[in-house]
């Protein structure tokens, strides 16, 4: 059955930029709003909302359709009751590209020594440090899904050995063997996180991600890299502070974190061995952002029985 929608609420950092590419689509209401202007009686009037996430303090169960404008949704669905019928949407786009750019940025940081070189260079040493290949390298990426998938082509193509961690642990043609989270985490015999160089989260949050990695995950590590471009939430900062004073973790390098700004106090700052970048490994911009609204607008108008972003409230994503 099609779905008419007349008037969308944008919402968000990018509402400048929409407004503007958006202007043409002159058969759709679009009302740009800030925390100060959003109402529950324009909520109410509404068909959709469309934004990063949604604005604590309003009910948000008549609108028709939901559409995240990143690919995340845990800031939507924590706001939406269990049983809710409104259609959710997220923004889909070049987001693995990105982040298995991301990703690859820092290994080879890491393996060309570029730390410590520019350490070297402050304090004018000549030393030799013979930078290791990609080639061999062993990874497990958590997350088999669109993101998970590029990063592990990526870093395949260049050689290195990639296994992946899903909530079933379904095998994926991208990876030379998956594992289920449970496989990981429960294992009597030797964990395949003891023999691993690197660990790249791009799971979403869910009930089975939410403190992942703590101190049992960490425990099972034997010096591996730890890039977190997933939730924030996955990580228990203080188990990763101990896996890192004890060895476990060597480095760690965050992109995202529960509380976003990172509070100044974080201990996270000090450390030499955690490098911190902003969220910004797989940008949304306001192209990616209204080329993917239309077609899910479109998509929805024609009747699909199911649009190909459409999120499932029980899995997460």
């Amino acid at each position: 059955m099609s779905m008419r929608i007349n008037h969308v609420i944008i919402y968000g950092r990018l509402n400048d930029e929409l407004e503007q590419i958006l202007s043409t689509q002159c058969d759709k209401t679009f009302t740009y709003v800030t925390d100060d202007t959003l109402t529950q009686e324009l909520l109410d009037c509404s068909d959709a909302f469309v934004g990063f996430r949604l604005v604590p303090g309003f009910e948000y169960h008549r609108l028709k359709w939901i559409h995240c404008l990143g690919a995340g949704v845990d800031g939507v669905i924590k706001y939406l009751p269990g049983d809710a019928d409104t259609l959710l949407t997220r923004t889909v786009g070049p987001f693995g590209e990105k982040i298995a750019e991301y990703c690859l940025s820092y290994m080879l940081r890491d393996l060309q020594w570029h730390p410590a070189f520019e350490r070297q260079q402050a304090r004018r040493a000549w030393q030799t440090l013979v930078p290791r290949n990609l080639a061999g390298q062993r990874v497990v990426v958590f997350g088999t899904g669109a993101i998970g998938r590029r990063v592990a082509q990526v870093l395949s193509f260049l050689g290195a050995s990639v296994v992946g961690v899903s909530r079933r642990g379904e095998q994926n043609v991208h990876f030379t063997r998956v594992w289920s989270i449970d496989d990981v985490l429960n294992r009597s015999t030797a964990s395949p996180l003891s023999c691993v160089d690197w660990i790249i989260n791009t799971m979403p949050l869910t009930s089975a991600t939410r403190n992942l990695f703590e101190d049992k995950f960490f425990a099972a590590c034997q010096g591996a890299a730890l890039i977190n471009v997933g939730r924030g939430e996955s990580v228990d900062n203080e188990a990763l502070l101990r896996a890192l004073d004890a060895g476990r973790i060597r480095c760690a390098i965050l992109d995202v974190f529960e509380e976003e700004p990172l509070p100044t106090d974080s201990p996270l700052w000090q450390r030499q061995d955690i490098f911190i970048t902003p969220h910004i490994s797989a940008v949304t911009t306001a192209r990616e952002a209204a080329d993917c609204l239309l077609s899910t607008l479109a998509e929805i108008e024609r009747g699909s029985a199911r649009t190909s972003n459409q999120v499932d409230f029980q899995a997460g994503y």
